[in-house]
């Protein structure tokens, strides 16, 4: 194991799009959807155990979820899970992390994850994470992976692979965000575009001169604080300054601009479980097509649902046809799966008029 290896894991949002079951105060990395006693973030570690060495992962979060971590990963020190003061994103909180694992290390090669992804084939997973610590060791190049498509998903970004380097790995062509069904046809047909898996692999420096030349905003942030990372006085500097910093992504702010972009194009049974459908994709389901996760489900002329229940309730339906029917207790969502790009806008509807009670 390379000890200049880390791994940061971002796991600071809420998932809104999974509510009911995904709350402010217990988002869906935090909760095992599949009954394996591992949630989506513990099996994000569990993906790199013997990658990255325990000791340089890397948590950014919120401040309020501290202690779901420590409990859920108590292999972790204080000093590896870094609070975030105010959410602004993955620009900011990406940048966060790479003056302060400078400061530690300025050899580190550093790879970056959401916690909310389900990798079905561990093996070719852990081999293509081998492989892109290789490639960014050798090249000062700011690396994602693109996962080849099965399906013309409008809910992902994509990736054009252009010029190819060797092996797996192409330089970045285009990125295009969530396009309408049409265009994600044309990209599945084309065979050239990837979805955006918002992973990432760049050395300390490459990532750090990448922010000070495309977002130099956010680099003099940081760079003004360069000298307090990773020591006392790090928490007081980020509680004044962190909030300075605009809201926005590594895409928009770094990736989408750079030169120096490349993609490794991989398959391994990606899925970020960003929504009900996919998390219904994932499920098993009867010989109508319709899933159960949780409680008890008597189906009449249904066909193609998820049913998702806490506790020992029984749901029954008829005539229901690709529904996402989520209960918790005091609160039911019954919406199309077609809509479920529409759940977040639901909850802030919630929001205004019920307040944060069932948020």
């Amino acid at each position: 194991m390379d000890n200049n290896r880390y791994c940061v894991i971002m796991c600071g949002g809420v998932g809104s799009r999974f509510w009911p079951y995904s709350r402010a105060n217990m988002p869906k990395q935090f909760i095992d959807f599949f009954g394996t006693g591992r949630s989506l973030l513990q099996m994000s570690v569990d993906r790199i155990k013997g990658i990255v060495p325990d000791e340089n992962i890397i948590m950014m979060t919120n401040e309020q979820y501290a202690g779901i971590i420590a409990q859920q990963l108590p292999q972790l020190k204080p000093d590896q899970i870094l609070l975030e003061p105010a959410r602004r994103n993955t620009a900011p909180c990406i940048a966060w992390a790479a003056w302060h694992i400078k400061a530690l290390n300025p050899q580190a090669q550093i790879m970056v994850a959401p916690s909310d992804h389900l990798i079905l084939k561990t093996d070719e997973y852990r081999d293509c994470v081998n492989k892109a610590f290789e490639f960014i060791e050798s090249n000062d190049s700011l690396l994602t992976m693109g996962i080849k498509p099965n399906r013309p998903e409008t809910g992902y970004g994509y990736i054009q692979a252009g010029k190819n380097i060797h092996g797996d790995f192409n330089a970045v062509k285009t990125f295009t965000e969530k396009p309408n069904e049409d265009l994600a046809r044309v990209f599945l047909k084309s065979g050239d575009f990837y979805w955006n898996s918002g992973m990432f692999f760049w050395s300390v420096d490459t990532i750090i001169n990448a922010m000070r030349n495309n977002a130099p905003d956010i680099a003099s942030i940081f760079d003004g604080g360069a000298q307090l990372m990773a020591t006392d006085a790090e928490r007081d500097f980020i509680e004044a300054n962190y909030p300075l910093c605009r809201n926005i992504s590594i895409d928009y702010a770094v990736m989408e601009k750079a030169p120096n972009v490349c993609v490794e194009c991989v398959d391994f049974g990606w899925s970020d479980l960003g929504t009900w459908g996919s998390l219904y994709d994932h499920s098993e389901k009867n010989e109508q097509g319709n899933a159960t996760q949780g409680g008890k489900a008597l189906l009449f002329n249904s066909r193609d649902n998820i049913v998702a229940v806490k506790g020992d309730k029984l749901v029954v339906a008829s005539g229901l046809n690709d529904y996402i029917v989520a209960d918790t207790g005091d609160a039911l969502l019954i919406v199309p799966k077609n809509e479920e790009q529409k759940i977040r806008n639901y909850v802030n509807e919630v929001k205004v008029q019920f307040g944060d009670k069932f948020i």
